[in-house]
C-alpha cells in the first residue's frame, strides 16, 4: 500500500472512529472506480464519512441535499439567457465536480433520482442535447435513510445496479462512542484535515487495480457465486454480469490494500456484502430484508474452489 494511502486511511479514522472496516470498504470501492451507497439511520456519520475522505483524497467535492421539490437541473445545471449577448450560457450544476456527495438521496422524487443515471455509469452528461464529460476521478456517494422511514422514495433496481457497493455504519461500540463524547467536535476535525493524495496519484492506483492478478480458479469462484444466485430459489433475481464484474474489481481493490498483487477468496468473501446486498432479494422475506445476512448466506453455500 502506498504511503498516502494508508495516511487517507489513518486520517479517515481519526473522524469516523471504531469503523476501520467500513472505511476500507469505501476506498476499495473508490479504487475499483465505483460508486458507494451508505445507507443507515440519520446520525450516525454518513455525510461526515464523504466529507473526510473527499478532504483527505484532495479531490473537488460539491454536496448536493436532496429533497422532494428538488428538479434534475438543480443536479445538472441549466442554460441561461444572456441579454447583453443574446445567447444562452450553460451553467454547470454541483454534478460536474470530482466527489459528488448525494446526500439522503431517496428523499427526492424518482426523476431527479435518475439524473444521476447517466453521469454514475458513463461519466458524462447530456444536456439540451449535448454531451458533456464530467471530471476525473468521479465518484458519487449517495446517502439514505432507511426506505421504512417517512418521507423516503425507494431506489429503482436500475439505479442501484450503479452502486459498485452498499456499506452500513451502525451505531458505534462503547469505546469508540466514548472518544466522541469526550473529544473534538467531529465537524471541526474535518475543517482541519489536509488532502494526503493528489487527483494524478489516485487516478493511478485506480490503474494499478486493474493490474492486480485473479487466477482461472479465482474467476471460477466468482462465477460459482453468481451461477449460485441465479439458480437458487432462494433469490427472487440472480446477480447481473455487472455485479460480477463489480465484485471482481472490488476483490481487486481490497487486495491492492492488503499489499497483495493477487486476489484470493478471503477478498472475495470480505467485500461480497457490499457488493451484494443491495442487488439482492429473497422471495420469501418482506421489504425489510436483511440483504448482508443473503451474502452471508451466500458465502456459506458456495465452495471455493
Amino acid at each position: 500500500m502506498s504511503t498516502s494511502l494508508q495516511n487517507v486511511i489513518a486520517q479517515t479514522e481519526q473522524v469516523i472512529l471504531g469503523k476501520p472496516h467500513q472505511i476500507r470498504l469505501a476506498l476499495a470501492c473508490l479504487l475499483a472506480r465505483g460508486h458507494l451507497l451508505i445507507e443507515d439511520l440519520p446520525g450516525v456519520g454518513k455525510t461526515t464519512l464523504a466529507h473526510a475522505l473527499a478532504r483527505s483524497l484532495g479531490l473537488d467535492f460539491h454536496r448536493i441535499q436532496f429533497t422532494s421539490d428538488m428538479l434534475p437541473a438543480d443536479i445538472l445545471g441549466v442554460s441561461i439567457y444572456q441579454r447583453d449577448s443574446g445567447e444562452f450560457k450553460f451553467h454547470p450544476g454541483p454534478v460536474f465536480a470530482q466527489m459528488i456527495l448525494a446526500d439522503e438521496v431517496n428523499r427526492a422524487m424518482p426523476k431527479t433520482q435518475s439524473a444521476l443515471l447517466e453521469a454514475m455509469e458513463e461519466q458524462q452528461v447530456t444536456i439540451e442535447g449535448e454531451t458533456r464529460p464530467l471530471p476525473a476521478p468521479f465518484f458519487v456517494i449517495a446517502t439514505q435513510n432507511p426506505t421504512y422511514q417517512i418521507g423516503t422514495f425507494p431506489l429503482p433496481e436500475s439505479q442501484l445496479d450503479r452502486f459498485l457497493m452498499r456499506i452500513h455504519l451502525g451505531y458505534p461500540d462503547a469505546q469508540a462512542e466514548r472518544g466522541l463524547l469526550a473529544g473534538v467536535e467531529r465537524r471541526e476535525i474535518v475543517s482541519r484535515l489536509t488532502p494526503q493524495m493528489t487527483a494524478a496519484e489516485l487516478l493511478a492506483l485506480q490503474q494499478q487495480v486493474k493490474q492486480v492478478f485473479a487466477s482461472p480458479a479465482l474467476l471460477d469462484y466468482v462465477q460459482a457465486i453468481v451461477r449460485h444466485t441465479r439458480e437458487s430459489s432462494r433469490f427472487l433475481h440472480g446477480l447481473s454480469p455487472r455485479a460480477g464484474l463489480s465484485l471482481l474489481g472490488a476483490s481487486r481493490a481490497w487486495a491492492l490494500l492488503d499489499e497483495r498483487n493477487a486476489v484470493v477468496p478471503e477478498d472475495v468473501q470480505a467485500v461480497l456484502p457490499g457488493v451484494v446486498s443491495h442487488r439482492l432479494q429473497s422471495v420469501q422475506e418482506g421489504p425489510r430484508q436483511d440483504g448482508d445476512k443473503l451474502a452471508r448466506e451466500l458465502i456459506e453455500a458456495v465452495a471455493i474452489p
